[in-house]
């Protein structure tokens, strides 16, 4: 199709998730590993970012987590690659959810910081990703984390990046 050519076709796509929970005294009460391993077994709505662009939660550690996601057509820019976006949220997803695995009841995290390098061009059709989140220092009032996107059936690294958090103490 040329740029002065109709569109043959339009698509759409469609997601629906469910809405955070209330912040109660029982969910206060957890740790943030305990939080999001709940939403991995379903206990909790996952964010609602997952559903947007098409990833998920897969493995919750000690100072860990897993996500994959699933490029496609719905997240191609003006070049006809994926956006870097979503490699960007992916990663951010992973990094800060590293750092919430290590997060006592009743604290939480913000993004303050947050650095990627894009090193492998993804495609509409790239098979699905996965990205790694490992928090490197959880401390009081700041924590850090880095995490890697890779191909989940090869390997091959997409993108890396890292994080600065400040932790924030609720009520």
């Amino acid at each position: 199709m040329t740029i002065h050519e109709a569109p043959t076709a339009t698509f759409s796509r469609t997601h629906s998730w469910e809405p955070r929970p209330a912040m109660t005294a029982d969910l206060l009460a957890l740790s943030g590993r305990e939080i999001l391993q709940g939403a991995l077994d379903g206990a909790f709505p996952a964010a609602s970012i997952m559903s947007t662009l098409g990833f998920r939660l897969t493995a919750v550690g000690d100072g860990s987590v897993t996500f994959e996601g699933d490029p496609g057509e719905h997240l191609l820019n003006p070049m006809g690659t994926v956006h870097g976006g979503f490699l960007a949220t992916l990663l951010d997803s992973a990094l800060g959810s590293a750092v919430m695995t290590r997060l006592p009841a009743g604290a939480t995290y913000t993004t303050v910081q947050l650095g990627l390098h894009l090193v492998r061009t993804v495609l509409a059709d790239t098979p699905t990703l996965r990205c790694e989140g490992t928090a490197l220092h959880v401390g009081r009032t700041t924590a850090t984390a880095e995490a890697r996107v890779v191909g989940a059936e090869d390997g091959k690294l997409y993108a890396h990046g890292t994080t600065t958090c400040a932790v924030l103490r609720l009520g």
